[in-house]
């Protein structure tokens, strides 16, 4: 275990669920909030886990990230929709020789950061856990804990596995939590899109938990072809995704306990929807390869719409 300390950004679901399980192995952990702030510094953090219940009476919480001290590893757990804030947060909060670790869903947003933090090492962290805020401070872990991690270096250049990366897994495997490293983080960001383009896009057009959608045979079907221009998508971008992952990504999703995904979550509660970091991002780059993928546009096309007449 390292002496490093963790600043989390974005207290919700994924940053409170992680960022609790590290304090609870005895990290230093500091906790940027904004609704939850009062009642967390008051009440600390509730974890509801199919791992075991615990309780954090005491955290230390912040409204401000310029109250925080400097860390050693910031954890962000922010929507993509919020990140045109990190440039006010991430100054405050970051060691100048630290790490920024992006726990996000989509494309391209490690490259934000490292033009924010400079030489400061950037990560990317794809987060395959079911967990939702249930209250203030109360986090219901349901299924699953994992995080595959890469390190972000200029244009995406595949950059192995760091002696970085190596310190931030110890600490996160301590906490009790299933973390691997990837040696190619933009792979591994085309890999997640096979599960969050079908699963998070159909769950909010079709109104459908994760086990209405497999129940049903046409939009099995579905789920299966948008999984496959995901890979189309990819190998236009010079990232191979096998057949091997697919299968065990829809297989997964079979056994895995009903579920509303985060996007159907942040439809349901009229937030802004992780639209252009998933879908919006992917086809864009696939376009400037001169791959159309057709049935991922729709879905886009479609939650464009629906999104706008939330605005209105």
């Amino acid at each position: 275990m390292t002496n490093f300390s963790y600043a989390i950004i974005g207290t919700g679901a994924i940053g409170g669920y992680y960022g609790a399980c590290l304090q609870k192995s005895g990290k230093e952990v500091h906790f940027l909030l904004r609704s939850d702030y009062d009642h967390v510094r008051e009440k600390g953090l509730v974890i509801q886990s199919l791992h075991g219940d615990f309780n954090l009476p005491q955290v230390q919480a912040y409204q401000q990230a310029k109250s925080m001290p400097k860390c050693d590893v910031v954890i962000v757990a922010l929507k993509a929709t919020q990140n045109h804030e990190l440039k006010n947060i991430l100054p405050y909060v970051v060691k100048d020789d630290g790490v920024v670790l992006l726990l996000q869903n989509g494309l391209g947003a490690e490259a934000e950061i490292a033009a924010i933090v400079g030489q400061t090492t950037v990560m990317g962290g794809l987060c395959f856990i079911c967990a939702n805020k249930i209250a203030p401070g109360h986090i219901h872990h349901i299924d699953y804990s994992g995080i595959i991690i890469g390190q972000y270096a200029p244009n995406y250049k595949a950059c192995g596995i760091t002696v970085e990366m190596q310190q931030v897994v110890e600490d996160l495997n301590e906490a009790g939590l299933e973390v691997s490293v990837s040696e190619d983080l933009y792979a591994t960001r085309w890999e997640k899109l096979v599960w969050n383009i079908p699963y998070n896009g159909l769950s909010v057009v079709l109104d459908a938990t994760t086990r209405e959608m497999m129940a049903d045979s046409q939009i099995r079907s579905l789920v299966e072809s948008l999984m496959q221009e995901v890979v189309l998508g990819a190998k236009a971008c010079q990232r191979e995704i096998s057949d091997d992952f697919v299968r065990f990504m829809f297989k997964r999703t079979e056994q895995m306990k009903p579920y509303l995904t985060s996007m159907k979550l942040d439809y349901d509660a009229h937030r802004p929807l992780e639209i252009e970091a998933i879908f919006g991002e992917s086809l864009r780059l696939a376009n400037a390869a001169g791959v159309e993928l057709p049935q991922i546009k729709m879905l886009y096309q479609q939650l464009k719409f629906i999104d706008s007449r939330q605005k209105t």
